[in-house]
């Protein structure tokens, strides 16, 4: 029997631009996508939760008071010259920023399994829209910070002006960090499972409950290997002023390494995008 007669079934291909041009101008293309995805997220954050949106103000809120206790009344640390709860949540709000991103984009691809595998768009979009829907964590909890410089009667200088720089720093190290984490959960399933790890283990090496200055200076650009130190700050310096300072050897190092861990990680998330349909 002749197969001629016997018609193919259509292959269904997603493929992704030709040329790194197209790619992007499809990234612009799907801006749409990016916001109904991170609009989803957000919805189903704070109406599928008992306490919904405060949720987002206990959780920091917690973390400083122990922190407070912990490093400011029991350890005695300096506090370069403002009240200790203001020290602390000064680095609180980029920490859980880069956490809750890291946390939502390592598992963003995984979660999106079934829109991934059927329809072509951009994949960069999936990480990404997990991004804006932990920086709208970091807007909510930025009200704790207003109520603490209200209680503390606090009024920042000048160099709160130059916050939203720093905020777009903590949006580069959490986007490059967070591709490279999510493109290896696709690729390897257990990875879910080093992250909460990385992320309790990196707020006891980051400044969050004490300054960087307590760091001897002799370690200082070693410490500095951490990204969010530099991140963390920065933060401080513009919200702070006063005393606070910025070692700038250390600060530019950080920021080398965000640079370097954007560039690689949207280097590594593309090449294993075309990967992603067929593994998840």
């Amino acid at each position: 029997m002749s197969n001629e007669g016997i018609a193919s079934k259509p292959e269904l291909v997603l493929e992704a631009g030709r040329t790194e041009r197209q790619y992007w101008q499809d990234l612009w293309r799907y801006q749409e996508l990016l916001y109904f995805l991170a609009w989803r997220d957000i919805l189903v954050r704070y109406k599928q939760t008992a306490i919904g949106i405060a949720w987002a103000l206990i959780r920091p809120f917690l973390t400083m008071v122990v922190f407070t206790v912990v490093f400011g009344n029991l350890a005695k640390l300096p506090s370069q010259g403002v009240p200790y709860p203001i020290l602390v949540f000064a680095a609180m709000l980029p920490w859980q920023f880069f956490s809750t991103a890291l946390s939502e984009c390592s598992n963003s691809l995984i979660g999106n399994a079934n829109l991934i595998s059927k329809v072509y768009f951009p994949r960069l979009i999936v990480p990404i829209s997990s991004v804006i829907v932990s920086f709208v964590d970091f807007m909510i909890s930025g009200m704790i910070m207003l109520g603490l410089m209200a209680w503390y009667n606090f009024v920042p200088d000048l160099r709160i002006l130059t916050l939203p720089l720093f905020i777009a720093v903590a949006f580069a190290a959490s986007i490059g960090v967070g591709l490279w984490f999510a493109a290896l959960n696709v690729e390897y399933r257990d990875f879910r499972y080093v992250v909460p790890f990385i992320v309790q283990f990196g707020l006891y090496i980051s400044p969050v409950g004490f300054s960087s200055n307590v760091v001897p200076e002799q370690w200082r650009l070693l410490y500095s290997l951490n990204p969010m130190v530099g991140v963390i700050d920065g933060f401080r310096w513009a919200i702070i002023g006063g005393d606070a300072k910025i070692y700038w050897p250390g600060f530019t190092l950080s920021l080398g390494l965000v640079v370097l861990l954007l560039i690689s990680g949207i280097w590594y998330f593309r090449k294993m995008e075309r990967t992603f349909a067929d593994v998840i």
